[in-house]
């Protein structure tokens, strides 16, 4: 699966934080603990480098009451490693952890507080990844807009903080196109792109297998299952006939089925659940360059026989 979702407004934002960036001292990205890797966005790894710029970093991973503890210990020490970076992981069940962002602005950019300056933070983050949330922690009043749909904030706006910090929110911004497919699916299945651009029996079908696989304790427990389905399909409909999700005749309705197991994984009931590990992103990206490699073969290919063809 393969997900290209690029807003209008997303672009223009895009635009408005290139321009911004000379004037910001350190950059804030939200990420959500349970896919770290997959709701990073490239961009801005390439915008906070530019014109070589090299700002500083601070990836606060949240929703961290979602996400597996250890995995999310991988995470820390895999972000703390990149040059420039440093991790903050952090619940807004917890608001003491989320203002612990203030002083580590300080520490990012150690000259300004020397020089008695206020640090210029700017604020990112994918849709529906708990931004607006930090910045009404942050601020200690309500000042960004909340909701559970992906793509709420749709422009920049400052605000002054405590202990001389100013934050530059900015809209949640997506790339223009996904390469790494699990990366799609993982962004699908924890609702940071909205359900009308995905099918829920796609995105189930991959949830459920990955649960299986990594997670049966926990599927089990939840759904209160007594044996272990050979397949997929076998699995699905054994949580519907747990559940009551039949239709006429005893079949089980598996759109009823697959849209309780996505909205159950996004609330947290099934359990702390991580949907990657750095060494399966290190593992997926070396499959996605070999996979550009042999794209652009191909092309070079059709490109040289047409070429040939003309003559």
């Amino acid at each position: 699966m393969t997900i290209q979702w690029y807003p209008g407004h997303m672009h223009k934002a895009q635009k408005e934080i290139k321009q911004a960036l000379p004037g910001i001292d350190v950059i804030i990205e939200v990420v959500d603990a349970r896919i770290p890797f997959s709701s990073a966005n490239p961009v801005i790894a390439e915008l906070s480098s530019h014109k070589g710029l090299n700002t500083p970093i601070i990836k606060v991973i949240n929703k961290i009451d979602l996400a597996d503890d250890k995995t999310t210990a991988l995470w820390c020490e895999y972000l703390d490693s990149q040059q420039g970076v440093k991790s903050l992981p952090v619940t807004s069940n917890q608001p003491e952890l989320v203002k612990k962002i203030i002083p580590l602005c300080h520490k990012m950019v150690p000259q300004r507080r020397e020089k008695g300056e206020s640090v210029r933070a700017m604020i990112m983050g994918i849709p529906n990844v708990g931004k607006s949330t930090i910045i009404n922690i942050l601020s200690g009043r309500t000042i960004a807009k909340v909701g559970n749909e992906p793509a709420v904030t749709q422009r920049q706006q400052r605000i002054d903080l405590a202990e001389k910090v100013t934050l530059h929110d900015t809209p949640g911004i997506l790339w223009p196109k996904i390469e790494n497919r699990h990366s799609s699916y993982r962004l699908a299945i924890t609702g940071a792109i909205k359900d009308t651009a995905l099918a829920y029996d796609d995105i189930a079908f991959y949830a459920v297998d990955y649960f299986a696989a990594y997670y049966p304790d926990r599927l089990n427990e939840h759904f209160k299952l007594d044996f272990n389905p050979s397949d997929t399909l076998q699995l699905l409909e054994e949580i519907g006939r747990k559940r009551g999700c039949l239709k006429a005749g005893g079949r089980v309705d598996l759109d009823r089925v697959c849209k309780i197991l996505i909205h159950e994984y996004r609330s947290g009931s099934i359990g702390k659940i991580s949907l990657e590990t750095p060494e399966m992103i290190t593992n997926e990206l070396v499959v996605v360059e070999q996979e550009k490699r042999e794209k652009e073969a191909k092309k070079a290919a059709r490109k040289k026989a047409f070429k040939k063809k003309k003559r």
